[in-house]
């Protein structure tokens, strides 16, 4: 049986782990098209420079590598964070493996992104955390409000019947009883169902824009990156504009806090392709990217990150997250967090409906 000639670099390119090559010097003499995709350029301006141009400084441990040639070792590693001279943050599975060729050796990375696959499990994970926190908060309510009513209607009662020296006393049951009704009120979160309307989307992040130039005594610049091209979308502004404003407010918060020098938040949209959200495959999504170079989420909260009264701020009540998942998951979106100290990134994503088919 004839065995078929193929072509071994057609077959390398057709690879999707992305293959990089360096020699002893650690300049890469070899890239596939793969590779291209992760480092988002072509090999013309890849070829021939050094590993460590393309990542920020201590990404690359140039000693490691160098040893590994030096001793024939190779290594993997799991969960490995690649962040890029821009700042852009990939997660993949690494394997160094030597080789030996008639120019020297050579070391051989085998990156495998597994972003997307981390990104599903902490999507379905979230919305169970989201799902199981409000069906806990909607039990308590209901517990909660019941005897809040009789003790309200009781201090109205007693009222009528005490002296008014000690009507103050009532007024204070009426009062504090009022104050616990609107707190469960806001655990609940926005149960109203959203008043969809064809909206341009970067009018809501204007007004969000707008409101935050004097919500802080920090000078803190926002930049903003725009998508001109996303076409209106069909959603509620108000609701969009709360969720965009509640973790703009977060971001302000932190930068104000830590006292980090030149403070700024970024306002980004830009239009994703065939994308899942909640197990329904969409052809056209848009995504707000905001993000800050503040201090990062704390480690201890990002699990709970939208769970209500989950702050890290002294007097945070911990609900302006969890408010703004709702509002996102009413538009059938999502909402993605990426945090490390300096760089901070909330993503959210809406459907893009055609005119036509919003109705169907």
């Amino acid at each position: 049986m004839q065995v078929p000639a193929f072509d071994t670099q057609q077959l390398v390119n057709s690879l999707n782990t992305a293959l990089v090559m360096v020699d002893r010097s650690l300049q890469i003499v070899f890239i596939n098209h793969a590779g291209e995709a992760l480092f988002e350029t072509g090999a013309k301006q890849l070829l021939g420079h050094p590993l460590s141009d393309f990542f920020m400084p201590g990404v690359i441990d140039e000693a490691r590598l160098r040893a590994a040639i030096r001793r024939g070792e190779d290594f993997t590693e799991n969960e490995v964070r690649l962040v890029f001279r821009e700042s852009r943050c990939v997660l993949a599975d690494l394997t160094v493996s030597n080789l030996s060729t008639q120019d020297g050796p050579k070391l051989l990375f085998e990156v495998k992104k597994i972003d997307q696959q981390k990104r599903i499990s902490r999507e379905n994970l979230q919305h169970a955390q989201h799902y199981a926190a409000r069906e806990l908060i909607r039990g308590l309510a209901h517990e909660i409000k019941n005897p809040l009513s009789g003790i309200r209607g009781a201090a109205q009662l007693l009222e009528k019947e005490l002296s008014a020296e000690h009507s103050e006393f009532t007024k204070m049951i009426i009062d504090q009883s009022d104050r616990l009704r609107n707190l469960v009120d806001r655990l609940l979160g926005p149960n109203s169902l959203p008043r969809l309307s064809w909206s341009n989307l970067h009018q809501a992040l204007e007004q969000v824009r707008s409101l935050m130039r004097f919500d802080s005594d920090t000078p803190i610049v926002i930049i903003r990156d725009y998508d001109p091209s996303i076409p209106d979308l069909h959603m509620d502004q108000d609701m969009i504009q709360q969720a965009v404003l509640n973790i703009v407010r977060n971001s302000v918060q932190a930068l104000t806090d830590s006292h980090v020098d030149n403070p700024k938040i970024e306002l980004v949209t830009r239009v994703e392709r065939q994308m899942t959200i909640q197990g329904r495959r969409h052809p056209l999504v848009a995504k707000i990217k905001i993000s800050d170079n503040g201090p990062g989420i704390p480690p201890e909260i990002k699990d709970t990150l939208f769970y209500p009264m989950v702050s890290s701020k002294q007097n945070g009540s911990g609900l302006g997250l969890s408010i703004a998942q709702t509002l996102i998951n009413h538009h059938g979106g999502k909402i993605d967090v990426d945090s490390r100290p300096g760089q901070t990134e909330f993503v959210l994503y809406l459907p893009i409906h055609r005119k036509e088919s919003a109705y169907e």
